[in-house]
């Protein structure tokens, strides 16, 4: 082990025990979660994004294929433990809303743009590629924005949240998901039958991140009370800043203004949950490439980097309209049975198709 490395693992340590000690053994065992998560993306490379380029520019399914086994692994955990434990644990649901079709959709082109979803610029952030590290900032901006505008949104048109554990049982709930798991793989089957270059249909080393996800994203349930989530933790960081500078009152806004996330301004950012385990895959990311040259880039003209980072805020301000990126909408929604998870899939890729064009345009 190089000194880098060596020193980083001392650091990652310490701060965990500094929250083991001085703020909860939940927060210091999602710390650690966090880092396993940013170890699996970051040393699989599991790009949720990428998975679904490949699909569409090269109709190569191996990544998709890994993405519905980790939907697939998640589901058939988690929602009987959902249905055994209905008070200690919490699905990812939002409402069908003009919101998230319009933030799905968008979400779906931004993410083929920037190269990187929620989770994507995290680790690529911790690997020190230059756009992501820009991106970043962007993201929780984005974010804080979107969830500020959230109210007006919702305005627009919403329905309730719908449960399929709720409206078909656990059984029911299984049978839906797992069926439409399966018309998933069809369509990616169907769509890469035209693949001009023979490819395996499965990626080893995707289907092992595939397993390894779903195993943490289904420990982060039962230790955080709540599914894996992204998106959260950028727009509260963003708004803890704008609190402080006087540049906004969270009491006028009607998603701050709730009390769950008015609490979340004013306690310690390390008492919150989806920070915690973001500051994990940070730490994961930049473990297992401590030492190591990070991946290069190829120059990016100005209008590239301009490009890149509009496409970074739409990501943050699109995915707070969807209640989620492609963990917490798609990863986190499906595998607990939300209505809104579905949707989020169909839209985004719509998006993405666009995406993708618009990506060869610029050149990246």
């Amino acid at each position: 082990m190089n000194k880098n490395r060596s020193g980083l693992v001392l650091a990652l340590i310490i701060f965990a025990g500094f929250l083991l000690w001085s703020v909860s053994i939940r927060q210091s065992l999602l710390f650690i979660l966090g880092i396993g998560l940013g170890l699996v993306l970051a040393g699989m490379r599991f790009g949720f994004t990428t998975g679904w380029r490949n699909l569409i520019e090269n109709r190569d399914p191996s990544g998709v294929y890994a993405q519905i086994l980790l939907l697939g692994i998640a589901a058939a955990i988690s929602l009987p433990l959902l249905a055994a434990f209905p008070t200690e644990l919490n699905a990812a649901l939002g409402p069908p809303s003009i919101s998230l079709l319009v933030g799905a959709l968008v979400f779906g082109a931004a993410m083929q743009i920037a190269d990187g979803c929620g989770s994507g610029t995290l680790y690529k952030a911790g690997l020190g590629i230059p756009l992501n590290m820009a991106i970043l900032p962007m993201f929780a901006l984005g974010s804080f924005l979107g969830s500020v505008h959230l109210g007006w949104w919702l305005e627009l048109g919403k329905l309730q949240p719908v449960s399929l554990l709720s409206s078909a049982g656990l059984s029911g709930a299984l049978i839906l998901t797992f069926v439409g798991l399966a018309i998933f793989a069809g369509i990616s089957w169907w769509w890469s039958k035209g693949a001009k270059v023979a490819r395996p249909a499965f990626n080893k080393t995707l289907l092992i991140g595939a397993v390894l996800l779903a195993v943490l994203a289904v420990t982060n349930l039962v230790v955080a009370g709540q599914p894996w989530g992204i998106v959260y933790g950028f727009g509260l960081w963003t708004a803890k800043v704008a609190q402080a500078a006087n540049l906004f009152d969270p009491s006028a806004n009607a998603f701050w203004s709730q009390a769950t996330n008015a609490q979340a301004l004013q306690q310690s950012v390390f008492l919150d949950l989806t920070t915690i385990t973001n500051l994990g895959i940070l730490a994961g990311a930049l473990l297992i490439f401590s030492g190591k040259k990070s991946d290069s880039q190829s120059k990016l003209t100005a209008k590239q980097w301009l490009v890149g980072i509009l496409a970074g805020f739409l990501l943050g301000y699109s995915s707070r309209l969807a209640f989620g990126c492609n963990v917490g909408a798609m990863v986190s929604g499906i595998s607990t049975g939300s209505l809104h998870g579905w949707i989020w899939v169909v839209l985004a890729f719509l998006g993405s198709l666009a995406g993708v064009r618009i990506r060869k345009h610029y050149g990246y």
